[in-house]
């Protein structure tokens, strides 16, 4: 099977009210309209780190380091009805980075509190892995889309062997 390598990164600061990520909504191409996290396609010779840190910066007009990464996790998204869109997505949280989070034309960004995730608002399997990945863990899962590319047909944890059916 053919999977698009995609990261993700998802800035995380402490506030007076909790923590707070950073995500924002998507105003081009790939999930318009939905809230995403930061990040897009690895470019042929880049590393998933080197990936990640353009992406931040295109998308978001922050700077973040690739020793400030943690590494979250894998996420794949097998969409059948489209296989096409399949992806291999790493995932990164940093809580250091430089810069004030800005408006691109791909993304308007937006904090949220870890505990109050947009899920109504974003990809439905995002319930499935991002509250862990925000708490810490590290996420291995393999989400398969159904016909409609929207919703969740299955969510397996390979590593655990427990999976879920959407």
């Amino acid at each position: 099977m053919n999977l698009t390598p995609v990261t993700l990164c998802f800035l995380l600061r402490d506030t007076a009210v909790g923590a707070e990520v950073l995500l924002g909504l998507k105003r081009t191409g790939f999930g318009v309209g939905k809230i995403v996290g930061v990040g897009g396609h690895v470019e042929p010779g880049e590393s998933d780190a080197e990936a990640v840190v353009r992406e931040v910066w295109e998308e978001v007009g922050v700077v973040v380091l690739q020793e400030d990464l943690v590494h979250a996790g894998n996420v794949e998204f097998i969409f059948p009805a489209r296989p096409q869109w399949n992806m291999a997505c790493r995932l990164f949280t940093a809580r250091r980075w430089n810069g004030e989070p800005a408006e691109s034309p791909e993304i308007t960004p937006e904090w949220f509190g870890v505990g109050e995730l947009p899920l109504h608002r974003m990809w439905q399997d995002a319930e499935h892995w991002l509250p862990p990945a925000l708490a810490g863990e590290t996420i291995d899962v393999v989400v398969v889309l159904n016909q409609d590319n929207e919703t969740v047909a299955s969510i397996r944890y390979p590593s655990t062997q427990r999976s879920t059916q959407g």
